[in-house]
């Protein structure tokens, strides 16, 4: 288990938001282009807005069930309150990012690339970040039901008085990863790959049969 002093901190983004101005259209538009504008309380369930470029919006208790976003591009950006299920996000790019207090579900980010990005408050279920990159990336007072990590790559990524539950790690690469303030690790499968990841001594004593079932031990009193 890696000592405390060698984790590095995730570094959190710094947004600070222009007076925006109010979106008029209907729905996101296969790369369009988003500067200074603010969604708030929209409908966007189903709007196809793949390969758009969000550069400082504020979006805002929006809907966005079945939005097909894929390639989709955030930068210094909040998003707050939004909800929707089976959002695809395969390939997005967010950088300089909040995305608070979001109740999602199925959500599809594999490839996906996450520099500076504070996850804070609400609930994601089902989120698919298989191949995906994420670096100075915070969950913050979140669940996270069943995330799937599969090959993906995490570089300083903390868990902060959040829930992780039945997260698979399968093919996961971890360096500077703190899991420490998880209030819940449960890991499905890949208890193996935690290499590079910090846990707390009561963390190790709760993963301790899956760490023996890896290695073969039986534990019987």
């Amino acid at each position: 288990m890696a000592t405390s002093a060698a984790v590095r901190e995730a570094r959190r983004p710094q947004v600070s938001l222009p007076e925006l101005r109010p979106f008029e259209g209907e729905g996101l538009e296969p790369d369009g282009d988003y500067d200074g504008v603010r969604f708030e309380g929209l409908d966007l369930s189903g709007t196809d807005g793949g390969g758009a470029r969000l550069l400082e919006v504020g979006m805002y208790r929006c809907a966005l069930d079945e939005a097909r976003l894929g390639r989709l591009r955030v930068i210094d950006s909040v998003l707050e309150g939004v909800w929707g299920v089976g959002v695809d996000l395969v390939g997005a790019e967010l950088r300089d990012v909040e995305l608070r207090d979001a109740r999602l579900g199925g959500i599809q980010m594999h490839g996906a690339r996450l520099n500076r990005v504070l996850v804070r408050g609400g609930k994601i279920d089902f989120l698919n970040l298989r191949q995906s990159t994420l670096s100075d990336v915070t969950f913050e007072g979140c669940v996270l039901n069943e995330p799937d990590f599969g090959g993906a790559t995490l570089q300083r990524v903390a868990f902060r008085d959040c829930v992780l539950r039945r997260a698979e790690l399968n093919q996961v690469r971890l360096k500077d990863v703190d899991l420490r303030g998880a209030t819940e690790l449960d890991i499905a499968v890949g208890v193996e790959r935690l290499a590079g990841a910090t846990i707390s001594p009561h963390q190790l004593m709760e993963l301790a049969p899956a760490f023996a079932a890896q290695i073969g031990v039986r534990v019987e009193s």
